[in-house]
């Protein structure tokens, strides 16, 4: 029986609301280390290419569960998977050490958070697929997904205080203690909806679908996965996906130590100006949502001219704002650039990030987990490649506070949001195609 916690709240808005703060917790987390490993590696003197080498390890975990997490999920239920994952990140935050010289251990559980946060992301599409009507589809998807920016702004305004206050390992407990909270919510308050509602609301929508939402869903599904990795409009979302993750990994990851190194400038000293990039994440992810839901429902646009639409408005600009970060060299103009870079990147997002369930409502889970492996092996590889061009950018200028120095760090994912947004032009379509 589907449980009702709160009568005067539809059930599906506190699923969403739920999802909404996992993924703030979940990047929290992220963002924690982050800045409180960034402060133990500088205190140890450890190279800039190692620092990079130890925060893509996490990545390399987060791939490889991707597309396991959207086949457990799509088997035994996303709101079964999502709360053992979050239990054993947790689990994992609060055992482990935070030290830069014991390399292994540090190695082996970054592994374990990325492996244990590579099942959520495909479990809560499958749960909102299940749970989300497609009329309310863009704004429940981009309201989850900026709870995301949500809590990297909060770890940016909150955790290098914390950090020196308590000591980096406080970041830890600290993340710990919010994962076992939501962890308690999520199985006192969650539940499986009685039908899925990917039927429901079809009538609002302008594009007339090639199959029949209503009939009922075959009991044994086969999921077909040849046919999803050979459609066009999946790797469209893939390249974008993939694209999206390289600039916003590059910079969760790299910006503390641009703005302590690159400018010169003391994360705890700034205030709360460093979290306006992440806010500004979570205002556009918001209104790329409501945008989308009105084009749709109000029948201006098709499914498919919303999502190229806003794809290509967010990465184009993002492009632009990403290109001229090095060129600004106080704190508002290296502050603003990012802002206007990822808070674009964000209003993509209700196109490319929204697409999973438009064509395969029935797989969101699946084709969610195969989009986010390319978008998690543009964490290893934008992340650790940073890393190696700072590195040999100190070489060459002796010190990383050089604008040439930081060029090709920002260049890179510019390059790739315009080429990306051609892909999706070319190739997306918001037509269901899989049955």
């Amino acid at each position: 029986m589907t449980k009702k916690p709160f009568l005067f709240i539809p059930v599906r808005y506190l699923i969403v609301f739920l999802t909404f703060i996992c993924t703030s917790v979940c990047y929290i987390e992220r963002v924690g280390f982050s800045i409180a490993y960034t402060v133990a590696a500088d205190a140890a003197a450890v190279t800039q290419s190692s620092k990079g080498s130890i925060l893509s390890t996490f990545y390399y975990g987060y791939a490889c569960s991707q597309v396991p997490g959207g086949y457990a999920a799509q088997k035994i239920g996303g709101r079964r998977v999502l709360l053992l994952s979050f239990l054993l990140w947790s689990l994992t935050c609060f055992l482990v050490p935070l030290d830069p010289n014991r390399v292994t251990v540090l190695v082996v559980a970054r592994l374990l958070v990325g492996v244990a946060q590579g099942f959520i992301f495909p479990s809560i599409h499958t749960v909102l697929a299940q749970w989300v009507p497609p009329h309310e589809r863009s704004r429940s998807v981009s309201l989850t997904t900026s709870g995301m920016y949500l809590g990297a702004a909060l770890g940016m305004l909150l955790l290098p205080s914390l950090v020196k206050f308590k000591g980096p390992q406080s970041v830890f407990v600290a993340e710990a203690a919010l994962g076992a909270v939501w962890s308690l919510l999520w199985f006192k308050y969650s539940s499986d909806p009685k039908a899925t509602a990917s039927g429901a609301g079809e009538q609002l929508l302008p594009t007339n679908k090639k199959i029949d939402a209503r009939k009922p869903a075959p009991k044994t599904v086969t999921i077909p996965w040849v046919k999803i990795m050979t459609n066009l409009p999946v790797w469209a979302i893939v390249v974008n996906n993939f694209t999206f993750h390289y600039a916003l990994y590059v910079l969760m990851n790299w910006l503390p130590t641009y703005f302590e190194l690159g400018l010169q400038l003391s994360l705890h000293d700034m205030g709360s100006s460093k979290m306006m990039p992440y806010l500004n994440m979570f205002l556009f992810s918001n209104i790329g949502g409501v945008v989308a839901d009105y084009l749709i429902t109000r029948r201006i646009m098709s499914v498919t001219r919303t999502r190229k639409f806003l794809n290509t408005m967010g990465f184009v600009v993002a492009s632009l704002a990403l290109a001229v970060i090095p060129s600004f060299r106080t704190s508002g103009g290296a502050v603003f650039c990012s802002s206007v870079a990822l808070g674009f990147l964000a209003l993509g997002r209700a196109g490319f990030a929204v697409n999973h369930m438009d064509i395969a409502p029935r797989y969101a889970g699946i084709v969610m987990g195969v989009s986010n492996t390319a978008g998690t092996l543009a964490g290893i590889v934008g992340v650790d490649l940073t890393g190696k061009l700072l590195e040999a950018a100190k070489v060459a200028d002796a010190d990383l506070s050089s604008p040439e120095s930081w060029k090709a760090v920002f260049f890179i994912p510019g390059l790739l949001c315009l080429f990306s947004s051609l892909i999706f032009l070319l190739f997306s379509t918001g037509e269901r195609i899989f049955d």
